[in-house]
This record gives C-alpha cells, structure tokens and sequence, in this order.
C-alpha cells in the first residue's frame, strides 16, 4: 500500500526532529556538566598546587594543570582566566596586616613582608605551573590565549601584567643563547624559521636555502634553555659591498655571492619575534648589538650596519591623516608603480608624505607611529635612507606604498641614541632624510 504525503513527510519530520532536539539537550546538559567539573577541578588544582603541596609533588600536579588547560574550548580557557583574574588576586587581608605591621616596626623585614604581601597569588601559581615539563612553553600559549581574550575581557589586564613581570625575569638576557641558524642546523628549528618569518615570507625549503646556505647571507637566533627548538626572536644578515636600496636583489636566487670576507656591510634584512606570548618582552637590542659583534669577529671588513626595513604602517596612517590626497587614489590603480611617469609623479608628494610619517607622527604617548621605527630609534638607531620602491611586493605596496628604510646602527653611538631617544624623544636621521620634507614650508 502507497504511503499517502503525510505518512512521507509530516509523521516523520515531527519524529524526527522531536528525538534531535531532545538528543541536542541531553548533550548539551552533558557538556555543562562535564564542564562544570572541569572548572572545578582546575579550581581546586590550582588552589592546592598554590598553597598545599610540596615542589616535588608539584611537578605532578603542575603537569595535570596545563595538559587540563590545553585540552580546554576557548569558553573554558576564558573561564580558568577569569578565575586567575578573581580568586588568584593579591590576598588584600594579608597586604593590610603586612602594611600595619611596617607601620609599627618599620625595617627590612617588615618592608619584605609588605613586598609579598601585594604581590598577587597568580604569581606564585605561575612559578609553580612553570615546575612541569614544559612548563614555561605551557604558560607561554596561556599568555597567547589571554591576548586574544584580552580586547573584549579587560579585566584580564592584570593576569597579562603578570605574565609580563615575570616573563621579563625568565627571558632576562642572561639566559639566552646566541646561536647561529644554517643549512645544517636540524630540521626542526628550520621549519620554525620557515613558520615564523614575520617580514619576508619564506616559500619552501629552496627559498630557506637560499638566505642561508650562501656564504654571503647568515642568520642568529636567540634561544632560551627551556625552548632548546623554539627561536625567541631571529635575523636574517646579508653581507655586501654597500648599502643596498631594494629588497628583491637580496632574496632573489641564482644570484652569485661574494666573497664575505671582503663584505663591507651588514644588512640585517629580517628580524622576527617567533613567541606572541612574550608581547612586551624586548629581545632586539641585545640581538643587533650581539649579531654586529660576532660579524666583526669573523669578517673584520666590515663597517656598516644596517637594516633594511618595512614600513609596514604607511598607508594606514596616510588614508587616515590624508585622506584625500591624490596619492591614494593614484595607488589604487593597479600597477602604478611600473609606470614611470605616474611614478614619477608621485615621488616628490610621496616623499615628503613618509618622510613626515617617520620623522613627526607620534603616537598618544609621543612615541614614533610606525612599529618597525620604534623598535630601531628605541634601540639607538638613525634613519640613514629611504628608499622609494624598496619593495614593490603587493606586501610592501600596500602597507607601505613600496618604501623602506635604512636605519644605521653606528656602534660608536648606539648607547647614546638610545638614550636620547627613550629620555627625550630624539629621532636621529641624516640630512637627506630631512630635506624629504620639501613641501614642509608650503602647507
């Protein structure tokens, strides 16, 4: 017998979507729940892993913690956030009773109780966390978690100050290694180079050969004891005759090297932070000064250091400030650059543009607009060059219109750019950098 419509569709689909829904609630109550115990564990964990348990059965349970954690959704890792941000806070009865007790017997000691008295538990939770293996690589993704939440949940601000503060102990540049990255360094920290190149993009294994096989190109890294495989922050080094004004002639293959020993200039080409989790953390002044150092060492040629650099907020802050300057509309066409006349014609306006983002806007707190600026001018740099079409990449010509920049490292004077430049602000650039600014008067 023929099923009539309703025996086909109507009985069927009420059945049907009857059982989905009830099994979607039972599921549902049944990730809450397990969620639940979830949270209570890690809770309870932590609480006991902070104030119970002894170094020795801490690794254990320090171990549990972070595997727990890492197997969380992003809800529950936001959960077991906010709860470091809550219940591991500074323990303000004792912070009171220590402050009483200094303001009755002022002295060394009382003054010491009063110091960790306002530190906050989380503090010596992440000490205790860092016990387990891997523990510090652990607590960097944590941080990697907490910054993304970070924007939407501010009051994890001072879950990240945390991290941050003890961070800058365990990264303090005395526990770092310089280490030298090339075709044979093991494969494992090659394709982290590969992974992490921030500026330059890294293709496949041809392309890595070429910017470190070559005996004219190097690369360092630095490296913690406990990331053995894991680069902090590296540089790609070329060695030249002189300084070079483009990015393509440096990257591109079949080229043929010079011989390094007669190499008068060091170009530090790439520099890449590899741990997000250690946002704050600065390792690049340490780096550049180091990486000359060994330079000098093995090829005592040289004489120049510099950098050849993006400038990756240019075109961001030009449709911000001047968003109705005929540059922009002459950019958007499609290929403007390798037309010479409307090249030419934007050149002088262009100029004067960069020039005036690199050497005058500043940020709410003073400080240079552009990113890759503040780090060299922070770390006692000066702008030597800008060099118009220095990367003609679609990277290069929509972040930056194809411009980079030479920043100098001069190592008679870093130290002191440096210190004029965090104390007063001082950017220092050569003269030819300067005249850029030749519509200046006009406006």
């Amino acid at each position: 017998m023929q099923k009539s419509k309703t025996d086909n569709n109507a009985t069927p689909d009420r059945g049907g979507g009857w059982l989905t829904r009830l099994w979607d609630n039972l599921a549902a109550r049944s990730r809450t729940l397990r969620e639940r115990r979830v949270q209570q564990w890690l809770a309870q964990a932590s609480e006991t892993l902070y104030s119970e348990i002894s170094e020795a059965s801490g690794v254990t349970l320090a171990r549990r913690i972070l595997e727990q954690y890492a197997k969380l959704s992003p809800d529950e890792k936001l959960d077991y956030l906010q709860l470091l941000a809550g219940h591991f806070s500074t323990d303000t009865a004792r912070l009171n009773t220590a402050i009483r007790e200094y303001q009755a017997e002022p002295g060394p000691a009382t003054a010491q109780r009063v110091h960790g008295a306002a530190e906050s538990r989380r503090q010596e939770l992440f000490r205790r966390l860092n016990f387990a293996p891997s523990g510090t690589a652990s607590l960097l993704r944590m941080r990697e978690d907490l910054l993304q939440f970070l924007p939407q949940f501010p009051g994890l601000r001072e879950v990240d100050k945390d991290f941050e503060h003890l961070f800058r102990s365990w990264f303090n540049r005395g526990f770092l290694q310089l280490r030298p990255i090339d075709w044979h360094t093991p494969a494992v920290v090659l394709e982290k180079i590969i992974r992490y190149e921030a500026v330059h993009e890294i293709s496949g294994w041809s392309d890595l050969r070429r910017r470190l096989d070559p005996p004219d190109r190097k690369c360092f890294a630095f490296i913690h004891p406990t990331l053995a495989d894991d680069p902090l922050i590296f540089v790609e080094v070329a060695l030249t005759d002189e300084i070079p004004d483009a990015i393509a002639p440096l990257l591109a293959g079949g080229r043929t090297p010079i011989n390094p020993k007669q190499a008068k200039t060091a170009v530090f080409y790439s520099i890449s932070n590899c741990q997000t989790g250690l946002k704050g953390v600065s390792f690049g002044n340490f780096l550049i000064k180091q990486v000359a150092a060994e330079l000098v060492r093995d090829f005592p040629k040289l004489r120049t250091f510099v950098t050849l650099s993006p400038v990756p907020g240019f075109v961001s802050w030009l449709r911000r400030t001047h968003p109705d300057t005929q540059a922009l509309q002459t950019m958007a066409r499609p290929g403007w650059h390798d037309d010479a006349a409307i090249a030419d014609e934007l050149r002088p306006m262009l100029n004067d543009l960069v020039a005036e983002y690199l050497l005058e806007a500043k940020t709410a707190s003073g400080r240079p607009v552009d990113p890759v600026a503040r780090f060299h001018l922070d770390n006692g740099a000066g702008i030597e060059h800008v060099r118009w079409l220095g990367d003609v990449s679609p990277k290069g010509l929509g972040n930056g219109a194809g411009f980079m920049v030479n920043y100098l490292y001069d190592l008679d004077t870093v130290e002191a750019n440096h210190e004029a430049h965090v104390k007063h602000g001082t950017i220092f650039a050569a003269h030819r950098v300067r005249a850029l600014r030749s519509r200046q008067a006009s406006r």
